[in-house]
Order: structure tokens, then C-alpha cells, then sequence
């Protein structure tokens, strides 16, 4: 850290020796920053805007969804229990394969799996300035469809300051978390010029046994700033190596040991890189037409490396291993490996030269990702006295590379080093153009009409693990239109209404998996709303209903070769109400809260139960049953105390925060044996700034979270089976009985949260 201390004093050297104050020249990259991704105040989109100062308040290393967990909608989890290494967020029960994020207008979600790692970069809230949450179908963009959710986030604002700056700041939490970030910036540089710079280091033993994170990145950004014209190319990366806590906590384990972690190989863990350069170019031809393009590339790289017992060879390619052995006595202690003469007994004595074969081997294994993400973004925008027009699209490509290796095997059979058991390559193009259009009727009543024609090309080949070969090219075209309206009735009030459609391929599981390709999902999102707005009350009332049709989910059916895969449903929808609002009481206290209730249903499915004494599958019939991990109340609050606020001195902040998670289902049985508890966990934040005459502003920030040390559960998975013959209880703590006259039983892994835990910091801005 030495080192990046003396850069950063030297870059607000640089800075000071070409920044002048007096040019006149002087502009900021907020006019140029790229919004067409996110959509105005009068906007008939349910919508929430996450300020810079609200991201940081709580910014001591905690990964973002932890963040954001005070929008409306949300639930957030950590695998870890404390916040730190992988975490997830979902918006109105939608996980995060079905929300959009984007940077800067640059789609993030992983293209194949269409999931979101906020772990591969550490700290990017630190260069966030604001964040845009659309619930719902959203606006059009580019990368995957939405369908609970977009979040956009801009980091190209940061780069505003006139005046150069440095940004010095620690933080150190329980379970040995630290936080060191630095950041830097020039300034504008000859009327024209601005660089700007972040470090982070960060670091966590993780609540969960063994769950440690060590976590570093970057963000660098450099920006031309012409009369018309502005070029910013930005390079921010992140390498993340992380102890694996995926398999959750039997539920049997959680009564007597909160932390376990059933894994123990000391390098279970997961190594990944993942380095993004943007360059946008913007140009203002005049005060009506603004036209922006950006390049992008995504470097990925990395492996996850397990410790898995007594596998069976010929899953890895390998051969099974004949031994010949002389006259003793010996014990098998797996039976699948004796020869067919052999198996009526464990033990037998050898009279002289037997020859037996091993199947089954301890190995250690290494999945990697080798991934390249590239593409270019655009748009038109024209503003006119009564309309705004705004063109766009983007054509993206990924070209990704999956293989497995196996680095150690107890018995090692033909393999030889780094012995590859699958390699598989895949490439997917997806390009896509829209047409968003504001117009104003009247002073009160405007319209929004957004249009998108999406095309999509996927296509897979090679050796896949579970040993069987895929040859897969899957086309796909969709139309998805939106069209709204807003109604101002005075000054402080309007309606709004909206009505979209939105449609989604399957991810790779589904189309590697499956034994015959799902079909893509659609979704029709209808949305009524209210807004109020005085100098005292912020009030947005909202009302939606996303029906769903084809929705792809797991019912417990698996392939031939026993792997679970999800199946279209033809009808589910959720409903509800969202009620968002923000109180001064007064000149010292604020109340912020916001309350969803909503109803989430899946009209009829199948569920598939495997039976392990017939080896085959039982189905059972439901109808009208919760859909998974939905409650259907969620609520968060803030009651903020400022004592005192002198603009030119000091100032103090106290926040008690809670959040409240209803009840919420593992699959989508509404199986009382699988669901989750309701939540109510209270956090306590206090935040103290004070100019002196050495720091532009010195701040000092405590965050005690889950403040009356609640045991809760936030995530968990479920495996449902019926076995007669056999009562796996005594041999694997993850099984639990649900019936004892249907013989019917599950495995359950929970992903408990920590208790009581806290985080301190001290920052630093000259």
C-alpha cells in the first residue's frame, strides 16, 4: 500500500502543475455520460435511483447487492455469511439470471449462464457513481433480458471533478475483514484532459468455516474532453480468490455448529481474473442530437478446484485399473470395485495370483473458464420541444472455452498430468436494435413507445463433462415492444401506466442438459403507478403483474444420465404492490421505507421425485403453488438522525436500518419441509465527516449489522427423494425425514448469516 500512496501524492502533483482554474474552457463528462440505458423521473417504469452518497454510507467491502439491500424488491444473500466473496440479489424473487446489469451501458451478466458475479470485481461500488434499479420488463438494452429486473450502473461520472482529488480509505470489520482503497484524479487538465485512478485490496475470513475472500482490482480511466466531442477509455479489472462455502450447512449441523462448512481440502477454492476495457466516444453535434459508441472487451480467465472422494474413473476418461495381487487378506471397503466373483463378501482371503479392478478414486479437479466478451454499443439521441427520440442497439460476441483437468488422482489409472476430462467451446453472437420515444401531448400527458428487435445465435461444441459430446446451434428471434403513458395532475403528483413484453433463450444448463431443447420464456409485464412529491414526502405506490408464459423452472426431473434439468411451465405470473417513500419529519430526523406484497404462483406443474429403490422417478401433481425462493413480503426502513449539518464544518449521521424477508420456499412444491423462516434483522450506522485544514473532508463510519444478533437463514437448496429400503439419516447430515409413512425425505444445504458483526473506517479525501 506504500507504494500506491506515493502514486496517488504523485498524481495530484501531475494534476496541479496543468489544472487551471481560471479556463474557461473548463466542462465535465456529466453531459456527456452515457444514459440512454436509463430512463427519466416522468418515466412510466417503475424505477429506483441509487445515489453515490447512499452507495457509500455503507461501502466497507461488502460486496454491491449487499448495498443495494434497502431498494424496494430486493432480497440479498452471501454464501459466506458476512457479505464478503459471493453473494447474490433478487428483484421481486427473480434471481440474477434474469436481471440485466449493465456498466455504462455495457452488458455484465455472464452470457452463457446469464448469471451475475459481483465477486470478479471487488469494490466496483467504489467507482459507481449512481445506480439505476428498473423493476420489471425495464427499457430496452442491450445483453440479457430482463425479466424482474435491469441495474445500471455509471461509473463515467466520477470522472467530473474540476479539481484534482485524492481518496484515502480503510476499513476493518469482524471475522478479519479489511478493505484499503485509494483513488485518484487529475482533475481537468487544460480544459481537456482528465485521468483518473482506484486501487483495492480486500480481504475476509468469511463467517462460514473456511469461506475467506482475498480480493484485489483496479479501475483506470482516461477522457478527452473536446467542445463537441468526448473520448473515455476506462480499464478495470478484478482477481478473486475465494474458499468455496456453495454447499450450504445441513440444516442438523446448524443446532449445534453456525459456521460449518462441509468442505476441508485446503485449496477448495475459486481463482478467477476478469478485465474489462470500454471506450466511448460521444459527440453533441448540437443541443439536440447527442450520438454515442462503445467498444468493449471482457477478459475471463480462471478455475474452481475441488476435492471429490471415491469418483468413478471412467467419469474422467480414465481406465479402471487392474491389480494383481498375491495371498492375503484383504477388506474392500467399495464394492462397485471387486470383480463379479467377488462381491457376495467384504472380506475373502487371495490363494495365490487374483486379479481385481479398481473403478473408484479419490481426485482432485480443476474446472476452468477461458472466456472472450466483445462488442460495440450505440445510440442517437434527439431531444425536440416536444419529444424525445432515442436509437440504439448493439452487437455483441462471446467466445468461451470450458475444461476440466484432473491434478491428482489417488489411483491415477492412464491419466497423465493436467489430464483433460472435458473441453468444449462455445459461441454466442447476440445483436439487437431499438427505438425508445418520449412525446408529450400536452404539459400533463406524455407517451413512451420502446420497440426492440433481438437476434440471437448459440452455438456448442465438444466433449462436455459428464462424458457425452454436444453439437448444438440454436437460433433465436424475438420482438419485444413496450409502450406507456404519464399523467401530471399538478405540480407535486401523477399516474403513470405501463404495459411490456419481454422474452428469454435458455441458459447453457438448459441446453447442454436437457434432452431435448426447452423452449425460450416470455413474459407480459403490466404496471400502474402513483408518485407524490413535496418538499417533505417522497411517495411512489406501484401495482404489477408479470405473467409468464413457458417459464423454465426446476420440477426435480432430471436426463438420462441423472443430472436435474429445468422444464417449461406454461403459465405463473407474480403480482403485487410496491409502496416506496421518504419522510422529513423534521430538520434532524428522516424515514425512508418501502413495502412490497405480492403474490407469486405457478398454476400447475409436475414435480419429479426420484425414488432410489427403483431407480426411477415418482411424479406428483400441483397446482397453484408458490414459486420459489418469492416471499411474498419484503420491507425495509431507515429512520436517519443528522443532529447537526454546518455546511462548512461537520456533519453527523445515525441510521437504524431493518429489513424484513416473509417466509419463502426451496422449490416450487410449496412444501412446508422445504421453506425458509421470515427474517427481521436491524442494523445500526453512524457517519461522521468534518473538514479540516489538512483533508478536504475526514470521515469517520461504524456499520454494526444484525445488531440483535438474529439467527436467520437468507438462501439454501433442496433435493427431494422417497427411499424405502434404505434410511440415509445416520450416514449424511444433510438428509432429513418429511414423511416416515411415504418414506420420503430431503437434503438441504443453508446458507446461514452471520450474527452480530460490525465494520469500521476511517477515509481520507485531500
Amino acid at each position: 500500500m506504500k507504494n500506491i500512496y506515493l502514486l496517488s501524492i504523485l498524481g495530484l502533483f501531475v494534476s496541479n502543475k496543468f489544472y487551471s482554474q481560471s479556463d474557461s474552457t473548463q466542462s465535465t463528462l456529466k453531459e456527456f455520460e452515457v444514459t440512454t440505458t436509463r430512463v427519466g423521473e416522468k418515466s412510466p417504469i417503475a424505477h429506483e435511483n441509487i445515489s453515490k452518497e447512499e452507495i457509500e454510507v455503507n461501502n466497507h467491502g461488502v460486496d454491491l447487492p449487499i448495498l443495494l439491500d434497502q431498494a424496494t424488491s430486493i432480497v440479498t444473500t452471501s454464501d459466506a455469511g458476512a457479505g464478503v466473496g459471493y453473494t447474490g440479489i433478487r428483484v421481486r424473487g427473480s434471481d440474477a439470471t434474469r436481471v440485466n446489469v449493465t456498466i455504462n451501458g455495457i452488458p455484465f451478466n455472464d452470457a452463457e449462464g446469464q448469471g451475475v458475479y459481483w465477486v470478479n470485481m471487488p469494490d466496483i461500488s467504489s467507482s459507481t457513481d449512481a445506480i439505476q434499479i428498473q423493476r420489471g420488463v425495464g427499457a430496452s438494452a442491450t445483453g440479457a433480458s430482463a425479466f424482474g429486473a435491469s441495474i445500471n450502473l455509471s461509473t463515467l461520472s466520477t470522472v467530473n471533478a474540476n479539481k484534482p482529488y485524492g481518496e484515502i480509505s480503510n476499513s476493518l470489520g469482524s471475522f478479519n475483514t479489511f478493505k484499503n482503497t485509494v483513488k485518484i484524479g487529475t482533475g481537468i487538465m487544460d480544459g481537456k484532459w482528465n485521468f483518473e485512478g482506484r486501487f483495492s485490496n480486500l480481504m475476509s475470513d468469511g463467517f462460514i468455516d473456511r469461506a475467506s475472500s482475498d480480493l484485489q482490482s483496479y479501475y483506470l480511466s482516461g477522457s478527452y474532453l473536446g467542445e463537441n466531442t468526448a473520448i473515455q477509455a476506462l480499464i478495470f479489472s478484478g482477481n478473486e480468490k475465494t474458499y468455496q462455502s456453495w454447499a450450504g450447512t445441513p440444516l442438523r449441523v446448524l443446532d449445534t455448529n453456525q459456521t460449518y462448512n462441509p468442505y476441508t481440502y485446503d485449496n477448495q477454492i475459486d481463482n478467477y481474473t476478469q478485465t474489462h476495457y470500454q471506450l466511448h466516444f460521444t459527440n453533441k453535434t448540437n443541443n439536440k442530437l447527442k450520438l454515442n459508441a462503445s467498444l468493449h472487451y471482457t477478459r475471463g480467465f480462471g478455475y474452481y478446484e475441488s476435492y471429490k472422494p471415491d469418483e468413478l474413473l471412467s467419469d474422467y476418461n480414465l481406465a479402471n485399473i487392474s491389480t494383481s495381487l498375491i495371498g492375503d487378506t484383504i477388506l474392500i471397503t467399495d464394492m462397485d470395485s471387486l470383480s463379479p466373483n467377488y462381491q457376495d463378501t467384504l472380506y475373502f482371503n487371495l490363494v495365490g495370483d487374483t486379479t481385481i479392478e479398481i473403478a473408484n478414486s479419490d481426485v482432485i479437479n480443476r474446472k476452468w473458464l477461458d472466456n472472450h466478451f466483445y462488442g460495440i454499443v450505440y445510440s442517437a439521441e434527439y431531444i425536440a420541444e416536444k419529444f424525445q427520440l432515442v436509437l440504439g442497439g448493439g452487437a455483441n460476441q462471446y467466445k468461451g472455452g470450458h475444461y476440466g483437468e484432473v491434478i491428482w488422482a489417488q489411483n491415477a489409472s492412464n491419466g497423465e498430468i493436467r489430464h483433460k476430462y472435458y473441453n468444449n467451446n462455445a459461441l454466442k453472437t447476440d445483436v439487437n436494435v431499438y427505438g425508445k420515444l418520449n412525446y408529450n401531448f400536452q404539459n400533463n400527458l406524455s407517451a413512451y413507445l420502446d420497440a426492440q428487435y433481438r437476434t440471437i445465435s448459440y452455438k456448442l461444441s465438444g466433449l462436455e463433462e459428464g462424458n457425452f459430446s454436444v453439437d448444438d446451434t440454436i437460433n433465436m428471434n424475438f420482438f419485444n415492444p413496450k409502450v406507456g403513458f404519464n399523467y401530471v395532475v399538478n405540480k407535486n403528483t401523477s399516474f403513470y401506466g405501463f404495459a411490456g413484453i419481454g422474452n428469454k433463450e435458455p441458459n447453457r444448463t438448459d441446453i447442454v442438459e436437457s434432452v431435448e431443447t426447452p423452449t425460450h420464456e416470455s413474459m407480459l409485464d403490466i404496471e400502474f403507478g402513483y408518485r407524490l412529491k413535496t418538499n417533505k414526502v417522497s411517495l411512489v405506490v406501484n401495482l404489477y403483474n408479470m405473467q409468464y408464459r413457458n417459464q423454465l423452472i426446476l420440477t426435480g426431473n432430471v436426463n438420462d444420465v441423472g443430472s436435474p434439468i429445468r422444464i417449461n411451465v406454461p403459465n405463473s405470473f407474480r403480482r403485487g404492490l410496491e409502496l416506496t417513500t421518504s419522510i422529513k419529519l423534521n430538520n434532524q430526523f428522516n424515514l425512508r421505507f418501502n413495502t412490497t406484497l405480492s403474490e407469486n404462483k405457478i398454476t400447475e406443474f409436475t414435480e419429479f421425485i426420484d425414488d432410489w429403490d427403483l431407480g426411477s422417478q415418482v411424479k406428483e401433481f400441483h397446482r397453484n403453488t408458490n414459486i420459489a425462493f418469492s416471499p411474498s413480503i419484503i420491507s425495509g426502513g431507515q429512520l436517519i438522525f443528522t443532529p447537526f449539518n454546518p455546511a462548512d464544518k461537520a456533519r453527523l449521521d445515525l441510521a437504524l436500518v431493518t429489513k424484513y424477508v416473509g417466509s419463502q420456499y426451496l422449490d416450487n412444491t410449496s412444501s412446508e419441509y422445504g421453506k425458509l423462516d421470515a427474517y427481521f434483522v436491524h442494523d445500526f450506522r453512524i457517519n461522521y465527516a468534518v473538514k479540516t485544514k489538512i483533508f478536504k473532508e475526514l470521515v469517520v463510519s461504524s456499520w454494526v449489522r444484525n445488531l440483535l444478533n438474529r439467527n436467520y437463514i437468507s438462501n439454501a437448496w433442496i433435493y427431494r427423494f422417497q427411499s424405502v429400503g434404505y434410511n440415509p439419516i445416520n450416514d449424511d447430515p444433510s438428509t432429513n425425514e418429511e414423511n416416515s409413512t411415504s418414506n420420503r425425505y430431503n437434503m438441504i444445504g443453508a446458507y446461514n448469516q452471520a450474527g452480530i458483526n460490525f465494520f469500521i473506517g476511517l477515509k481520507l479525501k485531500f
